[in-house]
Formats: structure tokens, C-alpha cells, sequence
């Protein structure tokens, strides 16, 4: 792993993507949260407190950032599926992972949210109609996102926090 930031790599969009990459990507989704719930098991309070980087998250900022980002995809989903094009509203992630329910919440609250979340998410997405697929939103800076496009981002985003947390332990020998 040569940069921290991204120890599975980048996300890399796919020009086109077949109804077989989609499943995959749904199954990603369904399995992200038993797999953070796996990573953090065990860490103490010290250890959440731990960033996972020189100068980023720590592992509890993570675990909460997760839910907060999916929660905001599903949403956006929702927006693309019964609006014609919709603009959504980005919000300041970095900020969010300051507020104080991340530092008073107990990381359980957020496992539970995001299977909670997933659950819900996963039944949409299993029930999207091919021609779904290419429906679109607006993001403000990144232009027109096709909902495709959107779950490869969200099924790598899973794996790559998840990654930060387990590649954080097996730096610092926490089994």
C-alpha cells in the first residue's frame, strides 16, 4: 500500500456496466455492513479514538462516516428514481465527522443504522428496472451521475473505509 488515503486504490469508473457487474455491486452493499461490523470487532475505546492515518479519521469518525455517506446515497437514489433529473445537495463529510454525536455516539448506533440502512437499500436496488439504471442526478460539482455510475462508487466506498480500519489493525498488530 503505498498512499494510506486509498488502500484498495482509487475508485475507477466503468464506461459501461452489465446487469452481472450491478449484482455484484448490490452484493457489496448487502455484505458492507457485517464486514465493518468484523473490522471493528474487539478495538477499544483507545484504539476507535485512533486515526487511521497521519492526519485522517479515526476509526470512530469512520464508522460513522459510513452511514452518513450511504444514508445520503440512498437518498439521492430515491431523488433520481421520482424526479426527472434531480440537483442534490452535497454536504461538507469533513465536518460532519466532527460534530459532536460523532464523538458522543457509541460506533454500535451506526453498525446498526447502516444494516439497518443497507436492508432497505439493497430491496430498492434489487427491484430497479433496467432502464433505471441510467436515470441521473445533478451533483453540483461533479456534474450529471448516472444511478450505474453511483452504485460502483458506493459498493467500492464500503470496502475502501472498511480497508482503512483493517489495514490500520494490521499495522499496528491488533489482531
Amino acid at each position: 500500500m503505498s498512499d494510506p488515503r486509498y488502500p484498495i486504490g482509487r475508485y475507477l469508473k466503468e464506461e459501461t456496466v452489465s446487469p452481472a457487474k450491478r449484482g455484484t455491486w448490490i452484493g457489496e452493499i448487502a455484505e458492507a455492513p457485517a464486514q465493518l461490523r468484523a473490522a471493528v470487532q474487539g478495538l477499544n475505546e483507545s484504539q476507535f479514538d485512533t486515526p487511521y492515518r497521519d492526519g485522517g479519521w479515526t476509526v470512530r469518525q469512520v464508522v460513522h462516516h459510513v452511514p452518513d455517506s450511504h444514508l445520503n446515497a440512498y437518498v439521492r437514489f430515491k431523488l433520481a428514481l421520482t424526479e426527472d433529473n434531480p440537483t442534490i445537495k452535497p454536504y461538507e463529510e469533513a465536518l460532519w465527522a466532527r460534530l459532536p454525536d460523532t464523538a458522543a455516539t457509541q460506533v454500535g448506533v451506526s453498525l446498526m443504522l447502516l444494516e439497518a440502512l443497507h436492508r432497505r437499500w439493497v430491496v430498492l436496488l434489487r427491484a430497479m428496472q433496467e432502464s433505471e439504471w441510467s436515470r441521473t442526478y445533478i451533483h453540483p460539482e461533479d456534474g450529471q451521475l448516472r444511478l450505474d455510475y453511483i452504485l460502483g462508487m458506493y459498493a467500492w466506498h464500503g470496502k475502501h473505509h472498511i480497508a482503512h480500519v483493517t489495514s490500520l489493525r494490521e499495522r499496528m498488530g491488533w489482531g
